[in-house]
């Protein structure tokens, strides 16, 4: 089988992200935990100068790559540093439209609070 570039990326890349939907938050988070660690170790960063130069404790990097428990603002200050921050903006975007119907539906005026 013969893939152009533009498969060949797109086949590496989905063989690398993981589905999470099949996965519990605890795996997740370990996951995210090893992805961490491994681009510090890319970086042949120690635990402490990635630490430092992400402004939080070495005792919640040792949590995270150990026990994968982090917060929020700490996971993102960890990317930041590693230079990963941007990612973060493909969370949580707008699904795409599959057809006119849901596109009209994003035009309809967002509840300010819900009702179930």
């Amino acid at each position: 089988m013969v893939f152009n570039d533009r498969e060949f990326i797109s086949s590496t890349i989905l063989r690398n992200n993981m589905n999470f939907e099949l996965k519990t938050t605890g795996e997740v988070l370990q996951t995210l935990a090893k992805r961490v660690k491994n681009l510090r170790l890319q970086k042949k960063w120690k635990r402490s100068t990635l630490a430092e130069r992400a402004g939080v404790s070495q005792a919640s990097l040792r949590r995270f790559e150990q026990e994968s428990r982090v917060s929020l603002e700490s996971f993102l200050k960890l990317l930041l540093a590693l230079g990963r921050l941007d990612e973060m903006d493909e969370l949580l975007q707008p699904l795409i439209a599959k057809s006119i119907n849901d596109l009209e539906k994003r035009k309809e005026k967002l509840p300010k609070r819900g009702s179930i």
